[in-house]
């Protein structure tokens, strides 16, 4: 395990403004950085998994402004930003004057890297590094970014945010065009083309939908 998560992250990312979000500042692994260059390999030679947390991916981009650009939406509310990754919409809910905002990843290092990120634009978040699905609900907003990447994970996930849902919460996906979203259960609220990196895309912009879960 990394001794220094912080001194890692710091070491080896730079503090960065995603394009869509530019009002907020994330250390990010960019082309100058060593986490850009670095290998599936040479993280695995230090135990580290796939830096997910070290970009803002198109989905928590369009996500992040969604958030900023309606503020009354989280304002006073209990915020949930779900499989946070970097916890830009977390920040996001924050600024805007979320009551009590929670970020929640099971990646210890991207726990450590919201808390960074959360210091970085002067808000505060409760940091959750768990698995919180099937968990009851407990918030007004419940928001999640790019989260329909993989069979598996959306097959576990989804019920569940339908269910937050259905029990009150206003519950929101971003999505960039994965392949397992689900094909029901989902209002479309609004569209955004988001920049993006052919390092981490195949092309140079994403359109994004964010949508509503309906119970």
């Amino acid at each position: 395990m990394i001794e220094d998560p912080a001194g890692f992250i710091k070491a080896n990312t730079e503090v960065a403004q995603p394009p869509a979000c530019p009002e907020i500042s994330l250390w990010t692994a960019t082309e100058v950085t060593p986490l850009w260059e670095a290998t599936e390999a040479a993280l695995l030679r230090v135990n580290l998994p796939p830096p997910y947390w070290a970009f803002c991916w198109a989905g928590g981009q369009a996500l992040t402004r969604y958030v900023l650009d309606n503020p009354d939406m989280v304002r006073g509310k209990r915020v949930l930003d779900f499989a946070a990754g970097s916890g830009a919409s977390a920040i996001a809910a924050a600024r805007n004057g979320a009551a009590h905002v929670q970020a929640v990843e099971i990646d210890a290092m991207a726990a450590t890297a919201i808390g960074l990120n959360a210091e970085l634009n002067a808000v505060t978040i409760e940091v959750i590094c768990a698995d919180i699905v099937g968990q009851e609900n407990r918030w007004d907003v419940v928001v999640a970014g790019d989260v329909c990447y993989e069979k598996p994970m959306t097959e576990y996930i989804f019920p569940w945010l339908r269910k937050l849902a259905a029990d009150g919460a206003l519950v929101l996906m971003a999505d960039p065009g994965r392949a397992y979203l689900p094909k029901h259960g989902l209002l479309e609220v609004a569209r955004k083309k988001v920049a993006t990196s052919l390092e981490l895309e195949d092309r140079t912009t994403r359109e994004v939908v964010i949508y509503k879960i309906v119970g």
